[in-house]
């Protein structure tokens, strides 16, 4: 599950959320609601994640101000 997570230890830390084996499906969910891409499809949100929110400090902040909110 979660191909992704590896890469996203930063933005996890910004948002203040902390990866834990009791939470990765949630968090999962939460990050393919955000991108917009269907739960479990992992390549997709992942390739969304890469080509339109991380290269893009505005659209990152905001990544990272949603995944807060979605999580807290």
């Amino acid at each position: 599950m979660s191909c992704y997570f590896r890469h996203l230890k930063d933005i996890l830390a910004e948002a203040g959320v902390e990866l834990t084996p009791g939470n990765r499906k949630e968090i999962d969910r939460a990050i393919h609601e955000l991108v917009g891409v269907e739960y479990k499809d992992c390549p997709a949100a992942w390739k969304t994640l890469k080509q339109q929110i991380i290269g893009d400090e505005q659209k990152r902040r905001d990544f990272i101000n949603k995944l807060r909110e979605a999580m807290g």
